[in-house]
């Protein structure tokens, strides 16, 4: 068994598993959100379906970081330690950036304001995974 084919799976799954648990968070928050908006009567804000969506990119960054690490040339131990770290690290961005999605949402309903701020917030979270995609390429490169 090749030790190395392990990166790119853990690579794509273990982000994918962060950006479903972030998402479920997410959408939960912003269910209870509209529940809020509309036990008011105030007008439920849409906004609330892109905070649920944001911890999905993160897929998309173990996706890249996947045929990243299948095309390298490194040692297969690199590339198992690269897939299962990096896959790690923008899991654990995911589902903290659905918590404060999740956060963002109630936020929202209550408020109507500040929707600005709360994208600002939600993408701090996400440059950790951007970090983590990026500089393991660097080291795969190298």
């Amino acid at each position: 068994m090749d030790i190395g084919l392990i990166g790119p799976a853990a690579a794509l799954g273990l982000a994918a598993v962060g950006s479903a648990l972030g998402t479920g968070v997410a959408s939960q928050a912003a269910i209870g959100g509209w529940k809020k908006c509309f036990a008011n009567n105030k007008p439920a804000p849409f906004m609330l379906v892109a905070f649920s969506g944001a911890p999905l990119t993160q897929t998309i960054y173990g996706f890249l970081l996947m045929l990243f690490i299948g095309g390298s040339g490194v040692d297969p131990l690199a590339k198992a330690a690269a897939g299962v770290f990096g896959g790690i690290a923008m899991g654990f961005s995911a589902y903290m950036q659905g918590k404060a999605a999740a956060r963002a949402s109630d936020a929202l309903a209550e408020t109507g304001k500040g929707t600005a701020q709360y994208f600002m917030v939600i993408g701090i979270v996400e440059t950790v995974a951007l970090f983590v995609m990026v500089f393991l390429l660097l080291m795969l490169n190298a």
